[in-house]
């Protein structure tokens, strides 16, 4: 399973330039059964990124641009009045965008809170209800969703309910000059790029339930489940900068994310067991949305993956060590 995905990591790169942490952690949310947020400036790729992604796995895809006048049905579908063969009238439910294995929820932020909550139950249960039908969604099913950095024009926070549903918050970085020269390159010539088919839905179920099996140790998920404490500053032994800085920390999702995404790395680096590296790797794109600074922590520019750092710096490893 190992040498496939890596096949996978290689055609995603025949497109995309640079970017190695933002497909891998892509990778990681979909082995893990998880959806994952993508933020950056515009232009980054990340739209790219997330259509090439469903190439190669051959998954059905869907594109949903998020607008301030977008509304809940645009997304759900809705039921609409069908005229039968016998004359009469009837409702049929029209499905929207989101009934595909892989949603990309382009500019997330710009619509308003209330059409962002129309992929709550979806992202959550997986299903769909509308005017009291509840519908299952497809298998595999993964929201793959872009933001620009909210102090952009134009955006709207994220209710922390949406923000929690995200396995895992990536950030996308400007590319450097030889990336920068490499993408020109790409987008500019002549030659067009085919990519190849790699995996399939059958295949990627396959790996989410072997991700399921991984082993992790007693040791593992005490030192994942201390670090998620620490992120806390009413705990006893909270670091000064977090009692100092930190409104409220992760809930038990950051915990969960950070085991089911530690998995889904042993498994894409070919090991069967969580080792303290795959926890320690994980604990930013896991935890980073999950932490909420008060006005203190803003003020003075902090962030959450700066605190995420002095937490690790300062945690024992104990017996995981």
């Amino acid at each position: 399973m190992s040498e496939q995905l890596q096949r996978v990591r290689e055609e995603i790169g025949k497109l995309i330039v640079g970017q190695e942490e933002a497909v891998e952690y892509t990778l990681f949310s979909i082995l893990a059964d998880g959806h994952a947020l993508l933020e950056g400036l515009p232009g980054m790729g990340k739209t790219m990124l997330i259509r090439t992604i469903s190439q190669v796995l051959d998954l059905s895809f869907s594109r949903i641009q998020f607008t301030p006048d977008l509304m809940p049905a645009d997304i759900t579908g809705t039921n609409i009045i069908q005229r039968t063969d016998k004359g009469n009238h009837q409702f049929e439910f029209q499905p929207g965008p989101i009934f595909s294995q892989m949603v990309l929820a382009d500019e997330i932020n710009r619509a308003t809170p209330k059409t962002q909550s129309a992929l709550l139950e979806a992202m959550g249960e997986k299903t769909v209800t509308v005017l009291g039908d509840t519908k299952p969604m497809a298998k595999p099913f993964f929201v793959l969703a872009t933001q620009n950095p909210i102090e952009m024009e134009g955006t709207y926070p994220l209710p922390e309910a949406q923000m929690d549903r995200f396995l895992c918050k990536i950030l996308v970085p400007y590319p450097s000059k030889e990336e920068l020269i490499e993408i020109v390159r790409r987008t500019t010539g002549s030659q067009d790029v085919q990519l190849e088919k790699v995996m399939e839905a059958e295949s990627i179920i396959l790996a989410q339930q072997m991700v399921k099996e991984v082993l992790v140790a007693d040791e593992m998920l005490e030192y994942a489940a201390d670090l998620v404490v620490a992120t806390h500053p009413k705990e006893d032994n909270a670091l000064s900068i977090v009692k100092q800085y930190v409104m409220y920390g992760s809930g038990p999702r950051g915990f969960q994310s950070i085991i089911k995404l530690a998995k889904a790395r042993a498994v894409y680096h070919g090991r069967f067991h969580v080792a303290i590296a795959d926890i320690k790797s994980v604990a930013k794109p896991a935890l980073r949305h999950r932490i909420l600074l008060n006005y203190e922590g803003e003020a003075a520019g902090k962030t959450t993956d700066d605190l995420i750092d002095e937490i690790l710096h300062h945690l024992p490893q104990g017996a995981s060590s």
